[in-house]
């Protein structure tokens, strides 16, 4: 990794310093929110939407325990936690219907079209398919944000929530990498958000090399690739590495 550290000019100098690529970044936690995109059953569960549609959630469960050490190191550094659920009403009104691209290019609704039997079941609030997995339920604390689109800052509050936080880095884990991770990151890059995705936090709907391409994308364009280990370590005042450069 590159030894040099980023630290914007809104951020202590003493903040914790994250390994990255393609250079660290330093990181205060209370100017950090660390993103959980769309762990619903839809996206990680069998019989859940992604499933249903012929992706691989096969191998997401190491990713729903590297999230779930993520938002542990969160909230003991008091890191904010914020959740979204993607999906719309039982009626499909908020997908936006045949005047909308996202009526046609959602697998969901693709999906329920070829088989009718699952009309109202995919990505459907009340339903278990919308529901956050059980082994990632939200604490008292955080925050649970619902939007209707791949991207979390579409017509949802959470610009005006970091904003009102003093927030600006987003620290981000989920599914899918290559779809609502990375349009919420590249979103919050037109924002003025520090964006840092944690490569082993995150998993694609499609090939590897997908989530690969989303990796690429993000350290070369829009933000700074991490993991959770380094990030666990950045907040250990033991294990924390010194600035080189700024």
């Amino acid at each position: 990794m590159n030894h040099s550290t980023i630290r914007a000019s809104f951020t202590p100098a003493t903040a914790p310093i994250l390994k990255a690529e393609p250079e660290s970044i330093q990181l205060d936690a209370k100017q950090t929110a660390l993103i959980v995109v769309d762990m619903q059953n839809a996206y990680t569960s069998l019989g859940g939407y992604l499933d249903l549609a012929g992706f691989d959630v096969s191998k997401t469960q190491p990713v729903v325990q590297q999230i779930q050490k993520a938002i542990d190191v969160a909230h003991a550094v008091g890191i904010q936690v914020i959740f979204f659920k993607n999906g719309w009403d039982a009626d499909y009104v908020e997908a936006g219907g045949e005047g909308s691209p996202n009526f046609h290019k959602s697998n969901a609704i693709k999906t329920m079209k070829k088989k009718p039997e699952l009309q109202g079941k995919l990505l459907s609030k009340g339903g278990w398919d919308y529901e956050l997995i059980d082994e990632l339920q939200p604490a008292p604390q955080d925050i649970v944000i619902e939007k209707p689109r791949y991207s979390g800052f579409f017509h949802t509050q959470l610009d005006s929530i970091l904003r009102a936080k003093g927030i600006r880095n987003l620290v981000f884990t989920g599914i899918a990498t290559n779809v609502c991770v990375e349009s919420t990151l590249r979103d919050g890059f037109f924002l003025e958000y520090f964006g840092v995705l944690l490569d082993d936090a995150c998993y694609q709907a499609g090939p590897v090399e997908v989530h690969e391409a989303t990796l690429f994308n993000v350290k070369t364009f829009f933000g700074w690739v991490s993991d959770t280990q380094n990030f666990a370590e950045s907040f250990d005042p033991v294990a924390q590495p010194k600035a080189e450069a700024v």
